[in-house]
């Protein structure tokens, strides 16, 4: 009897053992639904990551960040300016096919996402997501453009850019408000000050997740910063020896540090899908970001104004310390999420990303070959890149207006800085290239959807 008693408590220990250990593993490596993460910075340049090539300061908790999953070097946008940057990465299109593909939304605009598009917090939404969006919006200011009424179930954060703040557009004598600060549907200040934000979106951030821990969640964090005018907290001025901007590039990521730190406090790192990047190149101005050894800046359709710093993190499920340099763009985000939570993308309108799930999950594999066209602030498209091949056939910024632009080819592979025109060797490959990008605009501009208006 004793003995059997023995056998048996031995027996129940084993097993409490085991459950509690498997209870913690669920906490960390669940397999619900992964909570998702995007962090999105205004106007951070290729090279302004020290995991990027960055010297003059350090990033070391982006660069951590970095190491525990996938960097890609070939990371792109498919806009240069912030409006059509943000509607892409929301719809998984190109800018043009939801009507946002022209300049950027202004305080005056009456233009803005329709809210008959189908974003990532709505597909999210739908199989159960609670979702936040913290920081800048600029997709329409107006009430039914504003993220409450695009999926998000939360909104902490501003409606368009910061230097917007109490701006004169002499043009048309119009005078904007101070930079309104929104809490849902609810203006709760007028003209913040921007020393804050950043540490105040991340506070946000760590908040929302807090209190929405027990079930999936999708945060969008998009950061006003590094975009000028440049603003750093006390705690940070000083910092590095690069003046302001680098001070201002040491404040995000220390806050990047503090959310990843949240989260494995709370046991919700390894379930945790995190992607790092920035709406489009670096700002060309005193101190200015970085994107070297890319040619241009925002609002070009060279290299640097397009290609970002990217990074995506799944400990539980991607590899650590990849290095990939597959062409992987932000439009790819939507049916990649839609793939892994099982969202349905909208039927009936194109989208133009990948699903990019059994790629990630083995990221040392080849993507296919997959065309990238390159749209300008004037919403024309003015090149295209396949495999190691880009072409140019037009210029509207980042060259002399006086001259015209010649028509050229560029290896990427040799070249990366775009600097010896290799057209006149390769006219197959420039006819290729031409081709694709007349038959891909002609088709989009027909598929285009409407864009939101105010009546």
């Amino acid at each position: 009897m004793n003995r059997n008693f023995s056998i048996s408590l031995i027996v129940g220990l084993l097993l409490f053992s085991c459950r509690g250990k498997s209870d913690k593993e669920e906490k960390d490596t669940k397999t619900t639904k992964p909570n998702i993460i995007v962090i999105f910075t205004d106007d951070q340049g290729y090279a302004d990551l020290s995991c990027y090539g960055a010297t003059a300061y350090r990033t070391p908790h982006i660069d951590e960040l970095a190491s525990q999953g996938v960097r890609f070097t070939d990371f792109y946008v498919p806009a240069t300016v912030c409006t059509p940057s943000r509607a892409a990465l929301l719809t998984g299109s190109y800018p043009k096919r939801v009507g946002l593909h022209e300049s950027v939304l202004r305080p005056f605009s009456d233009t803005g996402l329709s809210p008959n598009e189908y974003t990532m917090a709505e597909m999210l939404k739908d199989v159960g997501y609670q979702t936040a969006c913290v920081g800048k919006w600029h997709l329409g200011h107006q009430p039914e453009f504003m993220p409450n009424n695009q999926g998000f179930d939360y909104f902490f954060g501003v409606p368009y850019s910061n230097d917007m703040d109490s701006f004169l557009y002499r043009e048309i004598n119009f005078q904007s408000p101070p930079l309104p600060l929104f809490e849902n549907e609810k203006q709760i200040e007028s003209g913040p000050d921007q020393r804050f934000l950043t540490k105040r979106f991340t506070d946000a951030t760590i908040k929302y997740i807090k209190d929405h821990k027990d079930a999936p969640f999708f945060v969008y964090l998009a950061h006003i910063m590094p975009h000028i005018p440049l603003h750093v907290s006390e705690e940070f001025e000083g910092k590095t020896s690069y003046g302001l901007y680098g001070d201002v590039i040491s404040e995000l990521d220390w806050n990047v540090g503090r959310i990843v730190s949240f989260l494995k406090e709370e046991g919700l790192f390894e379930n945790t899908i995190i992607v790092f990047t920035s709406d489009n190149g670096p700002h060309r101005a005193v101190n200015r970001g970085a994107a070297l050894p890319l040619r241009g800046w925002k609002t070009q359709t060279w290299e640097g104004g397009q290609r970002v710093p990217g990074i995506i993190t799944w400990p539980s499920q991607i590899p650590s310390k990849v290095v990939s340099n597959e062409l992987v763009t932000t439009m790819d985000l939507m049916p990649t999420l839609a793939a892994i939570t099982g969202g349905k993308l909208p039927l009936g309108s194109s989208i133009d990303g990948r699903n990019l799930k059994h790629f990630l999950k083995n990221p040392t594999s080849e993507l296919q070959e997959y065309p990238l066209y390159y749209y300008a602030t004037n919403g024309s498209v003015e090149a295209v890149r396949l495999g190691k091949w880009k072409l140019h056939i037009a210029k509207s910024i980042g060259y002399d207006s006086n001259k015209n632009f010649p028509v050229s080819l560029y290896d990427l592979k040799n070249d990366l800085g775009e600097q010896e025109n290799v057209a006149h060797r390769y006219p197959e490959v420039v006819s290729k290239l031409n081709e694709l990008i007349i038959q891909f605009d002609k088709q989009l501009t027909k598929e285009a959807r409407t864009v939101g208006r105010i009546e």
